[in-house]
């Protein structure tokens, strides 16, 4: 997959667009193969967590419009992958955005995308597309406003303005900010902290959050409680008993 690059650091599964000469703007191609990238993690026995990155100047420009009209362009379907092939798609794992450079358009949507975003000081974060008269149809519109708030998220979507790290920071689009150069490095050990914690729990809460959205607050309680039966089923037993033992006290996360 000469677009995507998957490597591993220990329960780490680390997967950068590589096209650097073209800041990452993703095509029909490059789309795909980070779907088939994502599909491959979630499935693994072995990864617990994924960093999404890019290689060189930038995270990802967005799509590729020179692609357009031509075999490489973006599908465009309302069924299956989106445009930006990962953008539809749910996974029962967590993914982390390293963001550095731009992360514009298309780009900040898979930024947004990812459950947390680590971003650098000096990235640069927007809706790019709204010069040219390019939608946001990879979740953009949905996403955003969910993450920052529908009046931060129209400023950005109306204007199209740059967002640097410390306003990215500020207003809830970036979980941590990280000097320059830092990025992955940041991404990756937060992932490996978050590979320590019972998985299963982890992940039905997660699953929890992102369900709720399409449900009343009585079904959404009702979802969350089932959830968190089967998490105390696969992990509650062994986490009481470690506890019990003497791990984790005092709000410590360094034996657990």
């Amino acid at each position: 997959m000469a677009d995507v690059v998957v490597e591993y650091d220990g329960p780490v599964a680390i997967i950068t667009m590589a096209r650097p000469e073209r800041h990452n703007a993703v095509d029909g191609q490059m789309a795909a193969q980070l779907a088939e990238a994502m599909r491959a993690f979630d499935a693994s026995q072995d990864a617990s967590i994924a960093v999404l990155r890019g290689e060189g100047p930038s995270f990802c420009a967005g799509a590729n419009l020179k692609a357009i009209g031509t075999d490489r362009a973006n599908r465009m379907s309302p069924e299956g992958d989106g445009p930006m092939g990962i953008s539809r798609m749910r996974l029962r794992k967590p993914v982390i955005a390293a963001v550095h450079g731009n992360a514009v358009a298309g780009g900040l949507e898979l930024a947004i995308w990812c459950d947390l975003r680590v971003v650098e000081r000096s990235a640069t974060l927007g809706v790019f597309c709204r010069r040219w008269g390019v939608p946001l149809v990879d979740g953009g519109t949905i996403r955003l406003p969910r993450l920052i708030g529908q009046s931060r998220a129209l400023d950005l979507i109306l204007t199209g303005r740059p967002v640097d790290g410390q306003e990215a920071y500020e207003i809830g689009l970036a979980n941590r900010l990280v000097d320059d150069g830092t990025a992955t490095e940041q991404a990756v050990a937060l992932a490996k902290q978050i590979a320590r914690m019972p998985q299963e729990c982890m992940r039905n809460d997660r699953r929890s959050v992102l369900e709720q959205w399409g449900y009343d607050e009585p079904a959404a309680m009702r979802n969350e409680f089932a959830l968190g039966v089967r998490s105390l089923e696969a992990n509650g037993l062994d986490g009481a008993q470690r506890f019990a033992s003497g791990k984790g006290r005092g709000g410590s996360f360094e034996d657990i």
